[in-house]
């Protein structure tokens, strides 16, 4: 336009105030960048030594002792600081090394500070150790993909969400050949030790390299990582070793600050159901501590619905003379039942709104479709085993899939010694909806898992519990509570007596409680029916406006927001907790590395209790594992730890579900847990169910 300035874009780019905007590091960054983490009193002495823990034992698994003998007699190791290191143990601890690290699975916050942990620590010991990073996780050692870490490499990452520095990656180093070539990788490099930071699969891989390098003289330790807090380790005893893995309380609580926005979303706006799924395959744990976090109105926990046993199935059954194996744990039905009673209950207070919390893999505490898992995970495996082309190039159509099951169905019939698939299998499942069923059959994971993160899990329940609310609503029992005052003055409003109107459209006029309109008043219709009943209105009357807006008011429409907290929570920057935890746990790998341990996995102890009592520790692995069935066939792998439903935890949910489902007038109870801040000392310092659980230990170890 005349006579305005012409804009010169290349001064505006170089605006003080645009830089700062475009630039890649933002002052947050900065700040994780610069803060060092405190670390623990023993990481203080000039030197570290292992101490053994006799105190704790395990029950050995026979397979575990075959396979692997030479570190199955490893014991629990205590990290223990010295002040005036002598003779080999200064020479030991200081000799210069080759370490190479790998991240192995899904991200976890606080994977770059177990890198920094062991580099600083092997730095500080020997400035000639190199650390090597191994590219796009196990691929890297099996191709020899690896990159040496420097300072500036470290130092840009310190603090910071993701596995970014080295990047990660799924495959298993589960075949003669990898191991092979994963040994020839460490040969070439000279590794003197290998870092495996990943899950239970990870480290069960951890223990057999191990076992297999052992006669090279590289030394192999794990390190416990998920956000599904499914790595728990106790002994034989119950004593607690391992209390948590790394970044399952950034990810609890990215998650719980999402959802308590959505908490207030649901009471402002009051017209949506917030469906949130968090992760969680084989456990509730996110959910569990989500609950503790935001108080949602209502929150699934799977190893409570697996627990659950039908009492009025198992009568029936006792007077039909029959054994029901489905009174035992929670059926999707059932389960659909439930939620839909909260649902009209809050209505029933004027609450057609709120949030639900479920855990992705909460259909594997289902009874029905954790049958069906088992028998098509074993259908799928042995097509596989059997066959040139897998079970899924072979059948790519649902349909074929089908016409498949219905063929093993036939073969039952004709052979009774098959029971695989039977007729009553095939049955129920062609009950089951299109979608769920194509859920059901989708392509196992490289562990042979069911991908339960693919499933829509959400749509399954609330597809049910649609389905159950209409019958509700018909039936007359789903309905939304009025306020008695509103409905006296809409009615005043219209010069319409609301003292003769209320007994005749409501059942509870006379109470203080929300007014529920009578069970018959379904619909216009039969609105008009009961006015007529009671003399309010004469054959051919139109419903006054006023008494029509009342029933409009009080039918309710059931509409959901569907949300998923997976891969969000995994990316984000780690809460203060597990930038301490996990750099702490860096510097346990290179005290057990420079002990000469392997076939160990780097914890921490007392993780509940004031930093000050926290105590680095190496678990051996090798004693952990067990027997459980992975692609048909059984394989030696950790166990997972579920939810305790008679932890403090679950019992103080247990105890409040009433309270924050909240089917009451009045306010809800929702918590505000607050954002991430890094800096400040409001933010929550440990997870909830840490501390909940932590409540009737005590601070001394066992006697040894």
């Amino acid at each position: 336009m005349p006579g305005q300035e012409i804009i010169n874009l290349s001064e505006i780019l170089n605006h003080p105030t645009v830089r700062k905007v475009t630039d890649d590091i933002s002052p947050e960054v900065s700040e994780r960048r610069a803060y060092r983490p405190s670390i623990c009193d023993v990481f203080e002495k000039p030197c570290t030594v292992l101490q053994e823990m006799d105190a704790y034992r395990f029950e050995l698994d026979k397979e575990a002792e075959k396979q692997l003998p030479n570190i199955i007699g490893n014991r629990v190791q205590r990290v223990v600081g010295q002040d005036s290191p002598e003779g080999d143990t200064a020479g030991q601890f200081a000799k210069k090394r080759n370490i190479g690290i790998v991240f192995s699975g899904g991200p976890s916050p606080g994977g770059h500070n177990v890198i920094a942990g062991l580099y600083d620590a092997a730095k500080r010991a020997n400035p000639e150790t190199r650390i090597f990073g191994f590219l796009v996780g196990p691929d890297g050692i099996i191709e020899n993909e690896a990159v040496e870490l420097t300072d500036d490499r470290v130092d840009a990452y310190r603090n910071l969400g993701g596995f970014t520095m080295i990047k990660t990656g799924r495959t298993k180093i589960d075949t003669p050949e990898k191991m092979t070539l994963s040994r020839e990788t460490c040969r070439r490099l000279e590794l003197d030790a290998l870092v495996i930071v990943g899950g239970d699969d990870s480290n069960t891989n951890a223990a057999f390299l191990a076992q297999e390098m052992l006669a090279d003289g590289v030394q192999v330790i794990g390190v416990p990582k998920t956000i599904d807090g499914d790595i728990q380790v106790r002994d034989a005893d119950g004593s607690v070793l391992c209390a948590m893995s790394f970044g399952f309380h950034t990810a609890a609580r990215a998650f719980a600050n999402s959802i308590s926005n959505l908490c207030t979303d649901s009471s402002s706006d009051i017209k949506y159901w917030h469906i949130c799924k968090v992760m969680g395959r084989v456990a509730s744990h996110l959910a569990l501590e989500v609950a503790l976090q935001t108080h949602a109105n209502m929150t699934l926990i799977g190893e409570d619905l697996s627990d659950y046993t039908d009492k009025d199935r198992l009568v029936n059954a006792q007077k039909a003379g029959r054994t029901d194996y489905h009174a035992y744990g929670m059926t999707l039905r059932h389960l659909s039942r439930v939620i839909c009673e909260g649902i009209v209950s809050r209505a029933a207070a004027g609450k057609n709104y709120g949030v639900i919390v479920i855990p992705e893999g909460v259909l594997e505490f289902i009874n029905e479709i954790q049958v069906f898992i088992i028998k098509l995970n074993t259908i799928i495996a042995e097509y596989n085993q059997t066959h040139d082309k897998g079970f899924h190039t072979s059948f790519s159509r649902l349909e074929d899939k089908l016409e498949y099951l219905r063929r093993l169905a036939q073969r039952s019939r004709e052979d009774a010694s098959f029971t695989l698939w039977n007729t009553r299998d095939d049955d129920l499942f062609n009950d089951i909806p299109a979608f769920f069923q194509e859920g059901l059959l989708m392509e196992r994971d490289s562990h042979g898992n069911f991908p339960f993160s693919q499933v829509e899990t959400e749509k399954v329940l609330m597809g049910l519990v649609q389905d159950y609310l209409n019958i509700l609503k018909e039936e007359g029992t789903y309905k939304i509570g009025l306020h008695k005052g509103y409905f006296q003055k809409i009615l005043q409003a219209a010069g319409l007596d609301s003292d003769r109107y209320g007994p005749a459209l409501f059942n509870n006029y006379d109470t203080d409680e929300p007014l529920m309109m009578q069970s018959t008043i379904i619909s216009l219709k039969t609105l008009g029916q009961a006015l007529k009943k009671s003399g309010l209105m004469k054959k051919g009357d139109k419903i006054p406006a006023a008494v029509e807006k009342i029933f409009k008011k009080s039918m309710p429409s059931f509409k959901t927001q569907i949300h998923f907290y997976g891969y969000d929570g995994r990316g984000n920057d780690p809460t203060r907790f597990d930038c301490i935890y996990t750099y702490n746990l860096g510097l346990t790998v290179f005290s057990l590395i420079a002990a000469g341990a392997t076939g160990q996995m780097a914890a921490i102890r007392h993780l509940e209790m004031d930093f000050s009592k926290w105590e680095p520790i190496g678990i051996p692995i090798a004693p952990l594992m067990h027997l459980e069935e992975r692609k048909g066939r059984l394989a030696l792998v950790i166990e997972k730890s579920i939810v305790d439903v008679d932890s403090i935890a679950f019992q103080v949910v247990k105890a409040h579900r009433e309270k924050w489902l909240a089917a009451t007038p009045g306010d809800d109870h929702f918590r505000r847990p607050g954002p991430i801040r890094f800096a400040g000392k409001s933010e929550e310092e440990r997870p909830l169910t840490l501390e909940l659980n932590a409540i009737t230990k005590t601070d001394a170890p066992p006697s040894h």
